[in-house]
């Protein structure tokens, strides 16, 4: 009766670690897909960017060059591009990325140094 439990455990133990977050990431990336609308700029998957000018159910038509369109499957976007000014906020509990480690608000005024600095005190050394 003991191995079957510990058996048991580490099965459901690998579904919830690796089946589930698979199945989440493929159903959000599924409404993505789906969420594309004329205006978007996309990424497919094979690399090509470009601006969405029609979308129909299945496909999408694409401008990757002036005057030059081209027919995808909706599920051939891998991504929707993101400008600097479209940046997402960071979810709520998500932590927000250093700029760099030691050079935050925080970090002691001699902690702080400019690449350049960096550089011309390498260089020296």
């Amino acid at each position: 009766m003991g191995p079957i439990v510990v058996i048991v455990i580490l099965v459901a133990a690998g579904y919830l670690l690796v089946v589930r977050p698979s199945q989440r990431r493929s159903r959000s990336h599924a409404a993505m897909q789906d969420a594309v609308v004329v205006g978007d700029e996309v990424i497919t998957a094979g690399g090509i960017h470009g601006l969405v000018r029609e979308a129909e159910e299945t496909e999408l038509r694409i401008e990757i060059a002036p005057e030059v369109v081209v027919t995808v499957d909706r599920r051939a976007v891998a991504a929707v591009a993101v400008t600097e000014d479209e940046e997402p906020e960071p979810e709520e509990g998500e932590p927000e990325e250093p700029a760099e480690p030691g050079n935050g608000p925080d970090a002691p005024e001699e902690a702080v140094h400019t690449e350049s600095e960096r550089k011309s005190d390498s260089a020296a050394s």
